[in-house]
């Protein structure tokens, strides 16, 4: 399974960027293997719209089964729900240990979109 991380910088001993389209990193944790690679996410830094949208794309292409942030946007949610990527919101601390609190089964996959579109 791979899971997918919002993240500050290319570590794993960094905290989890609570936004999702305009995190400057992600972290991609291959759980079966236990491996990780970090994904760029800095073409949506300063995107003036779709960043979203943008970022669950890659997220998808990186072959994601679950994706961890503090908070998504409504068409992000719905790319990544199109694409049978759970998304799993609100969570926060270091990213290690939020991989490890999600290998105990203790993060649960949202039903929506926790945040208002930008352009509503």
């Amino acid at each position: 399974m791979k899971i997918v991380l919002t993240a500050r910088e290319k570590s794993i001993d960094t905290e989890m960027d609570p936004r999702f389209g305009r995190a400057p990193f992600f972290v991609v944790f291959d759980t079966e293997w236990g491996s990780y690679s970090f994904l760029d996410n800095e073409q949506n830094l300063n995107a003036t719209q779709g960043a979203g949208v943008q970022a669950a794309q890659n997220v998808v292409k990186a072959g994601a089964d679950v994706l961890i942030t503090g908070s998504c946007g409504p068409k992000a949610f719905q790319v990544l729900q199109a694409s049978n990527v759970d998304v799993v919101t609100g969570d926060q601390g270091l990213i290690k240990e939020v991989v490890e609190r999600f290998n105990r089964g203790e993060l649960k996959a949202a039903q929506g979109p926790d945040v208002e579109s930008h352009w509503v």
